[in-house]
């Protein structure tokens, strides 16, 4: 399915995930062709009807037919009930809602499957541009059944890193991309498939802006860590990350030295 042959115990859970993403961004895209409403939330982010419509969608399909698994989501308040659940659902209903009411491609949907802590699953659908991403802990990473494969070196020269002006400072050699338009889960799938070398961020970053993306990058041989150097993980109290940085694992380890130097 996808590309990815997940391992039999999570054959029904990666069927229901796939299928579930597609049909929210099939649902999703007919939604921005729509005028609907949009307005700021009390952290100045923006949200929209589609936002929520999704949400809801997701839930029902996800923490609908698997109850007894914790659900987090941008969308949804949050409890504590999750921290007891083995295994969570985490997902993004829209990431990159600004460029969702422009009219631009440069917006998706994430959801994952996290056990113990650990993405397991993963799926991530940009519908304009008809990219479809999945991946499945040991068992690769794949965009439209591709098999993808992060880039590697040991050094940055040439290398396209996507941040922000500070990240790009922060590394001699390196090459800016457009980012700021760019929402982070869209950043890791492109640290995954090659598109980009470098993901960098800095602050406090949201585990539904991160999880899906997380296991794409390392199931195409990357390394992603918070900008510390301490490893994702997911189902904590608070549901928040120290940034992030995404690399080949080559890059990755000689970009950890620079920051830790900082």
């Amino acid at each position: 399915m996808l590309g990815v042959k997940p391992p039999e115990n999570l054959q029904a859970d990666s069927a229901l995930l796939f299928g579930t993403v597609q049909e929210a961004g099939t649902m999703a895209l007919k939604l921005s062709q729509q005028n609907v409403r949009n307005w700021s939330k009390p952290d100045g982010s923006t949200v929209t009807e589609a936002d929520l419509q999704i949400d809801a969608f997701l839930k029902t399909q996800l923490h609908g037919a698997r109850p007894d698994y914790g659900w987090l989501s941008e969308e949804t308040p949050d409890t504590a009930d999750r921290l007891a659940c083995k295994r969570l659902w985490i997902v993004d209903p829209i990431d990159g809602t600004n460029s969702f009411v422009n009219g631009s491609d440069g917006w998706c949907i994430g959801a994952a499957l996290i056990e113990d802590g650990q993405v397991i699953l993963a799926a991530l659908y940009q519908p304009k541009a008809n990219l479809f991403y999945a991946a499945a802990l040991g068992h690769g990473a794949y965009c439209n059944k591709v098999l993808m494969t992060a880039h590697d070196d040991a050094g940055f020269a040439g290398a396209k890193l996507l941040g922000t002006g500070r990240a790009l400072k922060t590394f001699p050699g390196v090459s800016a991309a457009p980012s700021p338009q760019i929402p982070l889960l869209l950043r890791l799938a492109h640290v995954a498939s090659g598109l980009a070398d470098i993901a960098l961020s800095f602050g406090p970053r949201n585990d539904w802006d991160l999880a899906a993306g997380d296991l794409l990058v390392q199931e195409a041989g990357g390394m992603i860590t918070q900008v510390t150097g301490a490893k994702m993980i997911y189902n904590l109290a608070s549901p928040k990350q120290n940034g992030l940085l995404a690399a080949g694992q080559m890059r990755h380890s000689a970009a950890l030295k620079i920051l830790e130097a900082i």
